[in-house]
């Protein structure tokens, strides 16, 4: 094996799939790998991640476990449409700009309608012009609306949002899915329980992110109206869903839930956040586009001065809105975000103009 370079092992800001494995999660897993347990899910730690989201979500929901986001929202969305059926989402939605065409392949064809936003959160206006724009034969027949919490944008719907989403998809036959990869972020922001934040609210399935959150992979779907769970199973061993060794997507769930990790974590990327977000309010050339809701800031400055901070070895992403993407993670340390707007600010000061964008 070659010799990983130290810079190579630096924190980055691009994204918080960077981040490794929490202590929890870490510790969970090696609980497991003690002998030999059995497959497909029929082990004692999956049974024990499922119960645990039912403590957590107060409820008596139906628990499955998939691999990523990607598989988790697509097969979800599949299993609510029929191939004629549509799912009404916003235009920055994960399942429109970043899963391949995957929802449309799990669901043989339902067609994605988009509804545009300027800060990555359906309305329920939005909601009702999409669900009755066509009722002819011609047209796909709306079925179900997804969400993201948090948004793409970072943006956070409260439990009031939440609750008149849910009422206009009642109004007109709509199941509502949320794509909570990080949801974490979401309950710790708003500081309400997870329930106030879902089945309370009216949603009926959750895809609750790992990954982000300080686990190595993973994602657990949560349907609170078991009826629309029906032989959910299958179809996630179709898709190459159904693991195995099961108990190693499981475990972790049960270090972090148990632990409490889950929320803590999430707490600390938040504050993270923040934190960054009011250092860079000082740099002169820069402009923090909104305050943080949860983990991400979005950033305006030059191409001069973005092209800079690249040269010097920082990553990221600038692919909603033009604005630049800072993620903060579980393990963001504070030192590091120090160094980060050093060198930014000597990217603004060397800069030829150091008006951001507009």
């Amino acid at each position: 094996m070659r010799e990983i370079k130290s810079a190579e092992l630096l924190q980055q800001f691009a994204s918080d799939n960077y981040s490794g494995i929490c202590p929890e999660a870490w510790a969970s897993m090696a609980m497991a790998n003690r002998g030999h347990a059995l497959a497909y899910g029929n082990d004692p730690w999956t049974t024990a991640a499922a119960d645990a989201f039912r403590d957590l979500f107060e409820t008596d929901c139906e628990v499955f476990f998939a691999f990523n986001g990607t598989a988790a929202n697509s097969l979800v969305l599949a299993s609510l449409c029929r191939s004629y059926h549509a799912v009404i989402c916003c235009q920055s939605a994960h399942v429109e700009t970043d899963e391949c065409g995957a929802p449309e392949f799990f669901s043989n064809g339902s067609k994605l309608l988009v509804a545009e936003s300027r800060d990555g959160k359906l309305t329920p206006k939005a909601i009702q012009e999409l669900a009755t724009n066509r009722r002819d034969i011609h047209y796909p027949k709306p079925r179900a609306v997804t969400i993201s919490q948090s948004t793409e944008t970072g943006r956070v719907y409260t439990v009031e949002e939440l609750r008149a989403l849910s009422s206009v998809c009642v109004k007109h036959g709509l199941r509502l899915h949320m794509d909570g990869a990080r949801f974490a972020n979401a309950c710790a922001s708003l500081g309400c329980s997870p329930a106030d934040l879902t089945w309370r609210s009216g949603v009926d399935v959750l895809c609750f992110g790992g990954t982000k959150n300080g686990m190595a992979i993973g994602e657990a779907i949560l349907f609170f109206n078991r009826k629309l769970a029906e032989d959910f199973d299958y179809r996630c061993k179709q898709a190459g869903q159904l693991a195995s060794k099961m108990r190693f997507l499981a475990a972790p769930w049960v270090g972090m839930l148990e632990s409490g990790a889950w929320l803590r974590n999430a707490e600390h990327a938040n504050a993270s956040a923040r934190y960054l977000a009011s250092q860079l309010s000082e740099i002169e050339g820069i402009r923090v586009v909104s305050e943080p809701e949860a983990n991400a800031v979005f950033v305006s400055a030059s191409d001069e001065i973005l092209e800079s901070l690249r040269q010097m070895g920082w990553m990221f992403y600038t692919f909603i809105g033009g604005a630049a993407r800072f993620m903060c993670s579980w393990d963001t340390d504070q030192n590091r975000i120090d160094e980060f707007c050093n060198d930014l600010r000597l990217c603004a000061e060397s800069a030829p103009a150091t008006r951001s964008r507009s």
